[in-house]
C-alpha cells in the first residue's frame, strides 16, 4: 500500500463518526464500563477510535454471552442465538444503517467498516456458547481448549484486528496465534476463579481428566470438593498451564504499538496477577470469587502504559510448557 493509501485509509478509520453512530457507540461504552471492569481498565490506554471499537465488540459479545448466562429455557436460548448469528450476517454485509435502532449493532458496524475486524470469531463465540446451552462437559485439555477458543480465544483475534500490528514487526504472521493463545490464558483464570459460582449452577468446566487425578471425579458439587479430594494441588495444576499460556500469548506485545500493547499489557497484568492470588491460596476460589481492588487495577493499568508488569510476568514464565501428567 502506497503512503498516500495508507494516509486516506487512517484519514477515513479517525473521522469522527455521525452523531447516531457516536451515541451509539458511547452506549457501548456504558455497557463496557458497567460490565467488564477489568477489561475497561485495558482498554482506556487505546486511542479514542479504537476504544471505540473495543467497546463495540464488548457489547455484542456480552449480549451473547448473557443469552447463555440467563434464565431462559435452551430451546429459546438457541432460537436467540441464531437471530444474534443473523444480525451478526447483517453487520458483515454493511446492512445495519446508522439510525438503526440498536445501538450495539450500529456501533460494531461501523467499526467493522473502520478496522479489519475478523467477525468470523464472532460465530466463534456464538458456538461456544451454544456449548454451554447443551451442557457439554470436557474430558481433557484439548476438549476444553476447543471451548476456551471459542469463547475467549477469538476475542483475543477480534482484538488484534482493531490493534494491528507494528509496521515492520518481525514474526508479526504469528501474532493471531499469540492472541488466540492470550485469550485461552484469560478465560482459564476465569474458570478458576469461577468455580464456585459454576459448581452451584450445575457446571463443571475444569476436565474430567484433571478432577480424576486429584481426587474430584465426583466434581465440585455446591462448590465443595470430595471428601480426600487434592483440591490445592489441582488448582495449582491448572495455574501451570494458564501461566503456559501466558508466556505463550504474551510473545504478542512486541508486535503492537505502544498504546495497543500497553492495552493488553494492563488486561493480561490483572488476570496474571489473579492467578498468582489463586495460586497462593487455592480454596479461596471456593469462598467466593478472587478480584483485585481498583487501586491495584489502576497500579496494573499504569505499569502496562510504561511497558512492564505483564512483560515482566512473560520473562518469569518463559521456558515453562504446559504440564503434562499432574501426578
Amino acid at each position: 500500500m502506497s503512503r498516500t493509501a495508507e494516509r486516506t485509509e487512517r484519514a477515513e478509520r479517525t473521522a469522527p463518526p455521525s452523531p447516531p453512530v457516536f451515541a451509539a457507540y458511547r452506549y457501548c461504552e456504558a455497557v463496557t464500563g458497567s460490565q467488564a471492569r477489568n477489561f475497561a481498565y485495558g482498554i482506556r490506554l487505546l486511542p479514542a477510535d479504537r476504544r471505540r471499537a473495543m467497546s463495540a465488540l464488548y457489547a455484542f459479545s456480552r449480549r451473547i454471552d448473557d443469552i447463555g448466562d440467563g434464565a431462559l429455557e435452551p430451546a429459546v436460548k438457541e432460537a436467540r442465538l441464531a437471530e444474534a448469528r443473523d444480525l451478526l450476517a447483517r453487520v458483515r454485509a454493511g446492512e445495519v444503517p446508522d439510525d438503526a435502532t440498536d445501538p450495539v449493532a450500529v456501533a460494531l458496524t461501523d467499526a467493522s467498516r473502520r478496522f479489519p475486524i475478523p467477525l468470523g470469531g464472532l460465530d466463534e463465540l456464538i458456538d461456544g456458547v451454544l456449548m454451554d446451552v447443551r451442557g457439554r462437559t470436557y474430558g481433557t485439555w484439548e476438549e476444553l481448549r476447543e471451548y476456551c477458543r471459542c469463547v475467549a480465544g477469538a476475542i483475543g483475534r477480534l482484538s488484534l484486528g482493531v490493534f494491528g500490528t507494528a509496521p515492520g514487526a518481525p514474526g508479526a504472521e504469528r501474532a493471531p496465534h499469540y492472541a488466540d493463545t492470550l485469550g485461552l490464558a484469560l478465560q482459564l483464570t476465569n474458570i478458576l476463579r469461577d468455580v464456585r459460582e459454576d459448581a452451584e449452577e450445575g457446571r463443571t468446566y475444569l476436565p474430567r481428566e484433571d478432577l480424576a487425578a486429584f481426587g474430584c471425579t465426583t466434581g465440585l458439587r455446591h462448590g465443595t470438593p470430595p471428601p480426600g479430594a487434592d483440591f490445592a494441588g489441582l488448582v495449582r495444576f491448572e495455574v501451570r498451564r494458564a501461566r503456559a499460556l501466558f508466556a505463550e500469548g504474551l510473545k504478542l506485545l512486541p508486535l503492537l504499538d505502544r498504546r495497543s500493547a500497553a492495552c493488553v499489557a494492563a488486561m493480561a497484568g490483572i488476570y496474571h496477577r489473579l492467578l498468582t492470588r489463586i495460586a497462593r491460596d487455592p480454596h479461596a476460589v471456593l469462598r467466593g470469587r478472587v478480584s483485585l481492588p481498583a487501586r491495584e487495577k489502576a497500579y496494573v493499568a499504569l505499569r502496562g502504559l510504561a511497558g512492564q508488569g505483564a512483560r515482566r510476568a512473560a520473562h518469569r514464565t518463559t521456558g515453562r510448557t504446559a504440564p503434562g501428567n499432574p501426578r
